[in-house]
C-alpha cells in the first residue's frame, strides 16, 4: 500500500479522485438497476420459452407413435442458418433471436405418408423454440455476469473508494493545518528573537 503524502498536491489528487468516484457512482447504480430489470425480463422470457418448448414436445410425442414407417426426415430437412442480431442493454451487447432459415427438400406427396407434412412442421417449430431458448439463456448468462461485475464496482465505490478518499482528504487537511500552525508558531518565535536581538 502506498504511503499517503501529506501535501497540497496529494490533497488535490484525492479531491479529484473523490469527485470522479462520486460522479461515476450514480451511473453505476443506474446501470445496475437497468441490468436487474433486464435480467428479470429475460428470466420470465426464458421460463415462457421453456414452457412453450415442453408443450410442443408433448404435442409432438403424443402423435409420434402413429408413425408407421421411417421416411428419413433428416434427409429432407435441415437448418440453413440461425438468424441472430445484437442489441445493446445498458452498454452490454446481447444476442437477439430473429429466426431460423430451414432447408426443406421437395418430396413426392404420393410416396410419403400423410403425416410427413405435420411432422416437418412440428420439427421446425421445436427446432425454432430450442434455438430461441439457447439464445435467451445466453442473454441471461451475459446480463447476469455484467450485473455481478457492476454490483462489485458499486460496492467498491460505495464502501471502499469514496470513504477512503474522504478519509485521506481529512487526514491531509489535518496535517496541512498542523503544518501551518507550526509554521506560524515558528515565524512568531523567529520574529520575537529578531526583535530581541535588535
Amino acid at each position: 500500500m502506498n504511503r499517503l503524502k501529506l501535501n497540497k498536491n496529494e490533497l488535490r489528487r484525492q479531491k479529484d479522485h473523490l469527485k470522479r468516484f462520486e460522479r461515476y457512482l450514480p451511473m453505476l447504480l443506474l446501470k445496475k438497476q437497468q441490468l436487474r430489470l433486464e435480467l428479470d425480463r429475460i428470466s420470465h422470457e426464458r421460463a415462457a420459452a421453456e414452457e412453450a418448448l415442453q408443450i410442443a414436445l408433448q404435442a409432438f410425442t403424443s402423435w409420434k407413435a402413429l408413425w408407421g414407417e421411417d421416411i428419413e426426415l433428416d434427409a429432407r430437412f435441415g437448418i440453413r442458418r440461425v438468424e441472430v442480431s445484437w442489441d445493446n442493454i445498458a452498454g452490454v451487447d446481447i444476442p437477439v433471436f430473429e429466426g431460423i432459415q430451414f432447408r426443406l427438400d421437395d418430396y413426392d406427396l404420393f410416396a410419403t405418408p400423410l403425416w410427413t407434412d405435420r411432422a416437418l412442421e412440428d420439427i421446425q417449430e421445436i427446432t425454432t423454440l430450442q434455438a430461441r431458448l439457447i439464445i435467451v439463456r445466453e442473454q441471461e448468462r451475459i446480463i447476469a455476469r455484467e450485473w455481478r461485475v457492476t454490483a462489485q464496482r458499486v460496492n467498491l465505490f460505495e464502501h471502499i473508494k469514496i470513504p477512503e478518499a474522504r478519509n485521506n482528504i481529512r487526514t491531509i487537511t489535518v496535517a496541512l493545518t498542523d503544518q501551518q500552525t507550526t509554521a506560524f508558531g515558528w515565524s512568531l518565535m523567529t520574529k520575537r528573537k529578531l526583535e530581541a536581538a535588535s
